[in-house]
């Protein structure tokens, strides 16, 4: 009696319809065989099933009996059609089921209670399983999974009958077992690569199937795969057009894996980057970041216009990014040099209102964005400073260094810089020996560009033992690394004379910061250097009455020295005196600013700071107030009010 079976197939379903006396057919459309049939298995097209079964009764017991509607019902069924139609909806079913569950273990749990699972569904939950436990952070499924019956049993039943896979099933097995980190030589692996070569040679892989099988075999075998070329060259052939946005996603991935052959795939890659502008706007977060990434590794500085569309985009998505996927975008575009005034907003709207719940990673990442940019954003930069302060302990020497290197890049002090610094020492008092040489040097050279010099890690620093670490290997130590040792040095006689520990050797000093590979000062912006010249010999009568580029010795070099005597008068460089009063003009271009502002770097605040210290009269010139200059004689008027402001006029 069928309203007694405890379980009912699809197949099984429509095969009783055709076949079942009329006076059983009522019961099947009023008394359903159990609740889970008709959710699980039937769904919306218990309507169809109930058309067929009035088809039935019509076709035996007359039209009189039952009357139909024949606009309404069919005259034929089509089984097929309903079979497929059923299947689809097991299929969709099944994996809302899946992806509602929250660990491996309840969809063991589940998988366990059906008495049958087509091969296509096995693969489907062998490869859930496989994320799940991947998402957990370990290199895969635990041991207590692998042994689990029910998991063995998955991945026998795909491993027997890989051709009664569909693609989607082929995929959804390959793609578990790129996270199982089977051997090369497993059965299991061997068989579903031998099913897919065969398909691919008749041709029924279709293109979706085909980039996401090209992905999972370049992860199983590696870049050397031999059915790579195959794929690529039927990828090749196909349009652009037709391929899903996830599609070109997987393509970069793939791409992203063989990275060390990029050469012989560029022209291909050129297709897909021109094509990618079009779908840009169907891509999802975790799609543009990954995009990104492979563009990365894949070197694509030739697809600017690609990096810069999908950078609209990321404006849109920042609070919807994970940390990691956000850390990505950065990274890319630290990579690429993009930046974006609209991309900086939402970027401090979103760490402002995240905060203390930051990723140590993430605000890593965030702080060498706005470094490498020379972006002064002040709202960040406080909100990382209260997060470092608040969770101190979660940050890695190496990040700490890391975060705390922009504020003297960007010289910038937050309010609450003395807790900062103050837990910053600490730090260091006790995980001094963690941090690595050259990122320690980095840290405390920092500070000193913010008045916040180290003095206490002096005597560790200039000794001979970390200047041996700092060099590690190497011949000799990088010329970056002794321009910062000579300015803490510099910093420590000029701001610190109270210093009396042991200093850098002389061999170790160099003689001026201004290098062209590894400089602590910014070079003269030669334009407005030009302009400023100009004026000068306007206004002081001629060239002799000025030098340029003068090196002092503490290594720094001015860009305009002029000399006074003791009456004011403007001596010229024929006389061999140091002048009574010494002026050093500081011509600052854009780039000694932070980007779109008037706020010094750090490198010339200290520049400034110790040519004062020196005796200096520091003029700063900067190029917002020249370029606001109309005429000649505007300029002039300009320099003298700069020069002598405080004095009766020129001499």
């Amino acid at each position: 009696n069928l309203c007694h079976l405890t379980e009912f197939r699809r197949h099984g379903a429509l095969a009783v319809v055709k076949n079942l006396p009329v006076t059983h057919v009522h019961r099947v459309i009023k008394e359903p065989l159990c609740p889970w049939f008709c959710s699980l298995w039937l769904g919306p097209f218990r309507v169809r099933l109930h058309h067929a079964c009035c088809k039935k009764f019509h076709s035996e017991n007359g039209n009189d009996l039952h009357p139909l509607d024949e606009p309404r019902f069919p005259p034929v069924p089509d089984w097929d059609r309903l079979e497929h139609d059923l299947k689809d909806v097991d299929e969709q079913v099944f994996y809302r089921r899946l992806n509602k569950f929250t660990s491996s273990q309840e969809v063991l749990s589940f998988i366990s209670t059906l008495q049958a699972l087509p091969d296509t569904m096995a693969a489907g939950a062998l490869q859930r399983i496989c994320e799940m436990e991947n998402q957990s952070g370990g290199p895969g499924p635990p041991k207590e999974i692998l042994e689990n019956s029910i998991f063995q049993a998955l991945c026998v039943q795909v491993e027997q009958e890989p051709s009664n896979l569909s693609n989607t099933g082929l995929v959804a097995a390959l793609q578990a077992l790129t996270l199982l980190n089977v051997g090369p030589q497993s059965s299991l692996l061997l068989n579903l690569v031998a099913e897919c070569q065969h398909r691919l040679q008749r041709g029924t892989l279709d293109v979706h199937s085909l980039c996401n099988l090209m992905e999972s075999l370049v992860k199983l075998q590696g870049p050397g795969c031999l059915m790579l070329r195959l794929i690529m060259d039927e990828l090749q052939g196909e349009n652009l057009g037709n391929f899903t946005p996830e599609d070109i996603v997987a393509l970069y991935r793939t791409l992203q894996l063989c990275s060390e052959k990029v050469d012989q795939h560029q022209e291909f890659l050129n297709k897909i980057n021109n094509f990618s502008l079009s779908i840009v706007a169907n891509l999802s977060p975790k799609s543009i970041s990954q995009m990104l990434t492979a563009l990365v590794i894949l070197d694509q500085t030739q697809a600017l216009p690609l990096v810069i569309k999908l950078g609209k985009y990321v404006v849109r998505y920042i609070p919807h990014f994970t940390n990691e996927e956000l850390e990505k975008v950065l990274e890319a575009f630290i990579y690429f040099g993009h930046s974006d005034r609209f991309f900086t907003k939402a970027l401090e709207q979103h760490i402002v209102s995240l905060c203390l719940a930051l990723d140590p990673q993430l605000v890593s990442r965030v702080m060498e964005y706005c470094s490498q940019k020379l972006i002064l954003s002040k709202p960040i930069m406080n909100a990382v400073a209260e997060t470092f302060i608040q969770q101190s302990e979660k940050f890695s020497p190496r990040q700490i260094s890391v975060l705390i290197e922009p504020f003297g890049k960007l010289n910038y002090l937050p309010p609450n810089a003395s807790v900062l610094f103050r837990k910053l020492e600490n730090i260091l008092f006790t995980q001094y020996n963690l941090f690595p040489p050259k990122a320690l040097l980095k840290l405390l050279h920092s500070c000193s560009l913010i008045e916040r010099h180290p003095v206490n890690f002096m005597a560790k620093i200039f000794s001979p033992c970390f200047l041996q670490q700092l060099q590690g290997e190497e011949p000799y130590l990088d010329r970056l690394s002794l321009a910062q040792l000579t300015q803490l040095l510099v910093t420590s006689i000029l701001e610190c004379p109270f210093y009396k520990g042991p200093r850098l050797l002389p061999k170790y000093q160099v003689k001026s910061f201004l290098t062209p590979c590894c400089s602590l000062e910014t070079p003269m912006d030669f334009r407005l250097y030009k302009s400023v010249v100009v004026g000068l010999i306007d206004l002081l009568g001629a060239r002799c009455y000025f030098a340029s580029r003068v090196l002092t010795p503490f290594g720094y070099t001015i860009d305009v020295e002029i000399k006074l005597d003791e009456e004011g008068f403007v001596l010229p460089l024929t006389v061999d005196e140091d002048g009574h009063q010494r002026l050093a003009l500081c011509i600052d271009g854009p780039k000694r600013f932070c980007m779109n502002s008037k706020h010094l770097l750090g490198r010339e605040a200290i520049k400034q700071r110790h040519l004062h210290l020196l005796g200096y009269q520091v003029v700063q010139i900067p190029y917002y107030e020249i370029e606001m200059l109309k005429t000649r004689l505007e300029l002039v008027e300009y320099l003298q009010r700069k020069l002598f402001s405080q004095s009766t006029g020129i001499r």
